[in-house]
């Protein structure tokens, strides 16, 4: 009798102990709809992230030109199969191996001239900002930008061929964005849309 009393009081504070741990939360993702901003504020780039066969990439998905730029631009300087692709719905951040929080061993084409480079990328414990790092040979040999996540409701402004190409879940009848990323408390970052 005392052995299954002693069995039930262990079991009873088991439960109990288990009860009191605190709840992990979900860790914040890179997939979904990110702006990088100029120095103004206002928006350069929409970059949406995608997960393909356990590694993650960066899709052109919304430019923001200035009156300067060319009408549809192109990668005319790039030197792989991205040559004179145009920039929108170009896949220009690939192999991006996540570890946590960040996101590793992959490279970013810089369509200007381009060069590709390592990169590096961490998105922060509230999933509302992205650093990214592209760098040649070493990290210590860098530049950081800081990207914003945009709300779901954004994804109904990009061009309906990125969003064919790289989120076919997301039919044109079913327009929801929540497919892009689990959700998260906090708030999302205002942003500037044009149209």
């Amino acid at each position: 009798m005392k052995a299954k009393l002693a069995t039930l009081v262990l079991a009873a504070l088991a439960v109990l102990g288990a009860a009191t741990l605190p709840v992990q939360s979900a860790q914040p993702s890179l997939l979904g709809l990110w702006q990088k901003q100029g120095e103004d504020g206002r928006p350069i780039i929409w970059i949406l992230f995608v997960e393909r066969n356990g590694s993650y990439e960066g899709v052109m998905a919304k430019l923001f030109p200035r009156p300067q730029d060319p009408l549809n631009p192109t990668c005319a300087r790039c030197v792989d199969d991205r040559k004179d692709a145009p920039l929108l719905g170009l896949s220009f951040i690939r192999d991006m191996k996540q570890r946590g929080l960040d996101y590793e061993d992959g490279n970013i084409l810089d369509p200007r001239d381009g060069s590709v480079y390592r990169a590096v990328m961490t998105v922060s414990p509230d999933g509302q900002s992205l650093t990214v790092r592209g760098y040649v040979g070493i990290p210590l040999f860098g530049m950081n930008e800081v990207w914003y996540r945009l709300p779901d409701s954004a994804t109904e402004m990009l061009d309906p061929t990125v969003v064919a190409k790289y989120r076919a879940d997301l039919s044109s009848s079913d327009s929801s964005a929540s497919a892009l990323r689990p959700r998260t408390n906090a708030k999302p970052r205002p942003y500037a849309p044009q149209r």
